[in-house]
């Protein structure tokens, strides 16, 4: 079964007939190795296909769709053809004319890239892979096609006609109707890097810049023939073109093309390092790019990922926009703002005051005191560490006109307790995400050697994985996948107290710098503010460029400083070089083993536990 990007139940609203006739069909008879794009703005001009279908060994793909029966066609030549679909006569490009040219546009920025090219031979310059283009007649049959003598003012071989993408249809005869399209002399076989290439150009969308992610292709680009390595270095590369194109996996881009279409409840469930955040993000901007007249709420829990968040959108100007909070501050933003008194901070700790401020907003907004539905959308990330009742009030604010909420969890970072993730239920708290749940498994943050050192630290933890996360109406417990990346091993000391920790956190930190990581690649994560006090204190005495991070605007990430925090406010984020100070951290309690779990999968290349 081919991957169809967006998915069909997502794409059928905007689809014509004949355009899901055919999606159906290219998604069940095509093989898994398959991925089929369904009107994605393509390449530079942003064309608009109606399928693209890409495969490692076959090729590239154009297809146009047209649903015209026989008679509606009244002159059909090279260029153009005469139909009259309501007995209103009208010229029209030959659809074959209008595939080629998609083709061509897809190919000459394609071209444009050595690595996709042959270097030198009679074949120079041109792609070194097959690509065709052709059309679909879901209402015209072969026989049809042949005694209309069609064949005049289009290929026949460049056409797939109704009979021949029926249900009864075997999917080996669609396959070669395809690949009948495809010249005779045009071979060759992509590498994953080349296709990573090719999604770069033709889908800007899929592009990310994640260090963990562009590592990993590095490594891909490392693998691949000493030809292309030596095309990778051609002088004459455009300058606009990197070397190593990261982009999104698959699973990745046909979720995120997913939710850019319709309005509803949508619930991920995604192991740390999964892209979770960054899909998150991109929904942000899909819908700040539409008309709205209600801003987009971005909610979390961790302070440090809403100022990190926040300022990626001002940077993107869509600040006025997009609404990014930490779920607390936005409680008492709310109160504030329709007039609500804040409750007293007499002899109350900061948790306290802030289980009271939440339960005088949700008392409020139940006596219609602080009206609902005034955000466009609603989007949830850590949505695992929301109490139940928070969750309900995040969804008594998306406008019920758009009903648009997403909200992101991980089950393995929850700060509850098991049997409290366990009991928890989607419907209870108002999120109805049934039929639109997805699971991400892969994490590509973390090399292999750092994400199985997290995994035997976690103990019990991911004992009890739920492999299939099919429960919609719970959270399930993902065990994550390593997506492969390699890196060295995790460096494990025992030293006696939490300043000997520090002095040895210090002398690895500049170690790393001598390495050339910079200072704010750099973190050291504390399990408690006692630790976080002796690491300050330790990196100042030696003059390390440091910054502490315990709350809302603490956290400048451009500054070339390591960062110090605790594990708590590490949440969401992520450094190529990690430092975890556990001195009587590591027990059998759970609690204990989700934090280590926590601190360990922030690293995306370097982990040291002390």
């Amino acid at each position: 079964m081919a991957v169809l990007i967006p998915a069909l139940s997502s794409a059928v609203p905007r689809m014509t007939t004949a355009e899901r006739h055919v999606a159906e069909r290219l998604e069940r008879k095509l093989d898994a190795d398959y991925v089929v794009w369904y009107d994605v703005p393509v390449g530079p001009k942003r064309l608009h296909p109606d399928f693209v279908v890409l495969h490692p060994r076959r090729g590239l793909l154009i297809l146009e769709v047209k649903d015209w029966r026989l008679e509606t066609i009244q002159l059909a030549t090279k260029l153009s053809w005469e139909i009259a679909p309501a007995g209103i006569p009208t010229t029209v490009v030959n659809p074959l004319e209008q595939a080629r040219y998609h083709a061509h546009q897809v190919v000459a920025a394609l071209t444009q890239d050595p690595q996709l090219v042959f270097e030198s031979g009679k074949w120079q310059g041109m792609l070194t892979f097959p690509w065709s283009y052709g059309v679909v007649l879901t209402q015209i049959t072969r026989q049809q096609f042949e005694a209309a003598e069609l064949g005049a003012a289009i290929d026949a071989h460049r056409v797939v006609c109704s009979d021949e993408i029926a249900e009864a249809t075997e999917p080996e005869a669609l396959q070669s109707r395809l690949w009948g399209m495809f010249p005779l002399l045009m071979r060759g076989m992509l590498s994953l890097p080349q296709v990573d290439r090719i999604r770069w150009i033709l889908f800007p969308e899929v592009r990310i810049s994640n260090p963990a992610r562009r590592q990993q292709q590095e490594q891909r680009h490392r693998q691949v023939p000493q030809t292309t390595l030596d095309a990778a270095i051609n002088p004459h590369r455009p300058n606009d073109l990197p070397e190593v194109m990261t982009v999104m996996d698959v699973p990745q881009e046909l979720l995120a093309r997913s939710l850019s279409h319709g309005h509803v409840h949508h619930v991920v469930h995604g192991v740390a390092g999964s892209g979770k955040t960054m899909l998150l993000c991109r929904r942000a901007e899909q819908l700040a790019a539409d008309v709205i007249d209600k801003p987009v709420l971005l909610l979390c829990i961790s302070e440090l990922l809403a100022d990190k968040l926040a300022a990626d959108m001002a940077t993107k100007g869509l600040a006025g926009k997009v609404q990014v909070q930490h779920f607390h501050a936005w409680v008492r933003t709310q109160l504030a703002t329709w007039g609500q008194p804040l409750p007293s901070a007499n002899k109350k700790s900061p948790a306290k005051l802030r289980e009271c401020m939440a339960n005088r907003l949700i008392g409020a907004v139940g006596k219609k005191q602080v009206p609902s539905g005034q955000y466009m959308a609603v989007l949830i990330d850590e949505g695992h560490d929301f109490e139940p009742e928070w969750l309900t009030l995040a969804t008594q604010m998306v406008d019920p006109e758009t009903n648009c909420l997403l909200a992101m969890f991980d089950g393995a970072q929850s700060v509850h307790e098991r049997a409290r993730v366990q009991a928890f239920s989607f419907k209870r708290v108002g999120i109805q995400a049934q039929g639109h749940t997805t699971v991400l498994r892969v994490n590509y943050r973390n090399t292999r050697q750092i994400l199985h050192a997290a995994r035997q630290l976690a103990g019990d933890l991911l004992i009890n994985a739920d492999e299939n996360g099919q429960n919609e109406d719970a959270i399930p417990l993902i065990a994550p996948l390593s997506c492969g990346r390699d890196g060295p091993e995790p460096i494990v000391i025992e030293l006696p107290s939490v300043r000997c920790e520090a002095i040895k956190v210090c002398e690895l930190l500049c170690a790393a710098h001598e390495e050339g990581h910079a200072w704010k690649e750099m973190a050291v994560l504390c399990g408690d503010e006692a630790k976080l006090d002796e690491a300050a204190r330790v990196m100042a005495e030696r003059m390390l460029p440091h910054q502490i991070c315990r709350g809302s605007g603490t956290l400048d990430p451009d500054t070339d400083t390591a960062k110090v925090m605790t594990i708590d406010a590490s949440k969401g984020l992520e450094f190529g070089v990690v430092a975890l100070m556990r001195n009587g951290q590591c027990t059998n309690s759970s609690r204990d083993q989700e934090l280590v779990y926590v601190a360990t999968i922030r690293a995306i290349t370097s982990l040291t536990l002390v």
